[in-house]
């Protein structure tokens, strides 16, 4: 993920603890790096911690931020300072690249993708958030506003997958109820999670969000689980496997 360098959110000041609580998911990571095809080369840009980067190829990282490239494990390379509007590369230098959760904090969308094409000799994977779909999730009925908020942040899947390839398709990602990756998503089945401010810090969407929206939700959803209300409304969903909310893979091709 970007930094206030390359982005809209500022992890120099608000990035530490994201490599704890956003851990990859093996299920996810799974279909990101099917998405990469046969490559042995990938560019990661956006990199962050580094979460998703597969270990059987050789993956080179793009990061602008000293907070994020800090938290890289030591098993992965350390990440180059650079923002995707201005890769430092040249053309087809790698056989695919790849971006997760990270575009919607780009401050040039068209100039970054356009970028990640470039760079690319095959597959372009995006992971990011369908901004239609977002209300699907129970947050919706709590946090309207961070929900509104993040709507705006999520660029139209059909943009993407136009700026990186001829060809493009978008797959829905189910969210596994146990997903060890912290987005506010992952936590469907178990909204006790998300009344931990740790949780919550490593989620961008809640800086985007007005004052005492944050204290009215911690607020609200204690209460209702207290009282058993969100259980009547919302238990159906701790016993679903997976969740298909707006999590969504967008790769695109060449030809």
């Amino acid at each position: 993920m970007s930094g206030r360098a390359g982005g809209d959110f500022d992890y120099e000041a608000h990035g530490q603890g994201y490599a704890l609580q956003r851990r990859p998911d093996p299920r996810i990571a799974a279909l990101v790096h099917e998405a990469l095809g046969p490559a042995r080369s990938v560019l990661n840009v956006g990199a962050g911690a580094g979460s998703y980067e597969p270990l059987d190829r050789h993956v080179l990282a793009v990061e602008p931020s000293a907070a994020m490239r800090a938290q890289r494990p030591p098993h992965l390379a350390p990440a180059i300072r650079a923002v995707a509007e201005d890769l430092p590369f040249d053309d087809c230098s790698f056989d695919a690249a790849m971006a997760l959760v990270t575009v919607h904090q780009w401050a040039d969308l068209a100039k970054g993708l356009s970028e990640m094409r470039r760079v690319a000799r095959g597959p372009v994977a995006v992971l990011t958030f369908d901004g239609d779909a977002l209300g699907r999730f129970w947050l919706a009925d709590y946090a309207p506003e961070l929900i509104a908020a993040e709507r705006r942040r999520c660029p139209p899947l059909e943009r993407i997958g136009a700026l990186i390839g001829k060809r493009s398709v978008v797959r829905t990602v189910p969210i596994p109820a146990d997903c060890s990756d912290g987005f506010t998503e992952a936590f469907y089945a178990r909204p006790e999670r998300l009344l931990d401010p740790a949780v919550r810090r490593a989620q961008s969407s809640w800086g985007f969000a007005e004052p005492g929206v944050e204290a009215r939700f911690v607020a609200r959803l204690t209460e209702d689980l207290q009282s058993g209300a969100w259980d009547a409304r919302h238990g159906a969903l701790r016993r679903m496997p997976f969740f298909e909310g707006s999590l969504r893979l967008v790769i695109g091709y060449p030809d």
